[in-house]
């Protein structure tokens, strides 16, 4: 079972003083819940399912110096957590899937582990073809792709393309991913095309934005998960999780399991989700 997650409230960012300070801190604080405080009796409804699930893994090492084992260790028992979230989301018929698999910032990890978490990126790639193909699940990877070692860009490719008409579930690998770059690529795209008369200044809105990123073909997410307890999104999604539910646990990823991603679930169906308007 994953471990019980403690209250992670105390290191939520201080907000500015005014009328409304208390009522903020208070909806704060169960925004970046702990999952200790989620329900975990009574159905899950299925007809009430986020269209579009991103998460972010974090925790891996922390699990492996706990053990006092080497980190890449963490890794592989991390990819194990994978499978276990992906088989959920499948059962569960959640549409969309978004791992945070490797940053733009992880290039400056030491090469040694960067060498070694390639090499089970590939493995892994190879060997979770046939269960993907046999459940119906399309892989899509987002990210500077270009960067990274050929023979990983050839599994992505194989795996990419071998199930690319399964019509299931989408599972999105964020590799070589930065939301910062995300947006330069995206400026320069836009910018390119108004240069060349394709697009003018008033065509330029937020619809217009999205169909210029990464996940334009898929909707936006509406629950963002991190594990560790880290308050930050650490440079995911900067425009797509604008309106997402966030829930973060203090459970490391590897120990991330079934159990409390569908108590995190149930909390995300008891959020009234409002966009900005008085409901």
């Amino acid at each position: 079972m994953p471990s019980k997650a403690r209250r992670t409230s105390n290191r939520s960012p201080t907000h500015s003083s005014g009328p409304s300070t208390a009522y903020t801190k208070k909806k704060r604080k169960k925004s970046l819940s702990s999952s200790l405080h989620l329900p975990d009796s009574g159905p899950l409804d299925t007809s009430k399912l986020p269209r579009h699930v991103a998460v972010i893994m974090d925790g891996n090492g922390r699990w492996a110096r706990k053990r006092l084992m080497n980190r890449i260790r963490g890794h592989e028992k991390g990819a194990e957590a994978v499978r276990t979230i992906v088989r959920t989301s499948r059962e569960l018929g959640i549409p969309v899937l978004t791992l945070y698999a490797f940053s733009t910032e992880n290039w400056q990890r030491p090469q040694t582990e960067v060498a070694a978490l390639m090499r089970l990126l590939e493995r892994f790639l190879y060997s979770e073809k046939d269960e993907l193909m046999e459940n119906q699940i399309r892989l899509n990877a987002i990210g500077c792709t270009e960067q990274l070692p050929d023979f990983v860009r050839s599994a992505l490719s194989e795996v990419m393309q071998a199930t690319s008409w399964n019509t299931s579930m989408t599972l999105n690998l964020a590799l070589s991913y930065g939301g910062r770059d995300e947006i330069v690529r995206m400026v320069r795209s836009v910018a390119e095309k108004v240069a060349s008369g394709e697009l003018s200044l008033d065509d330029i809105t937020p619809q217009q934005v999205s169909e210029h990123l990464y996940t334009a073909p898929f909707p936006d997410p509406d629950l963002l998960i991190r594990t560790s307890g880290e308050m930050r999104i650490s440079n995911f999604l900067l425009w797509q999780i604008a309106y997402a539910e966030i829930f973060i646990t203090d459970t490391l990823w590897p120990d991330f399991g079934k159990e409390e991603f569908i108590r995190i679930l149930k909390g995300f169906q008891q959020r009234e989700r409002r966009f900005g308007k008085v409901l």
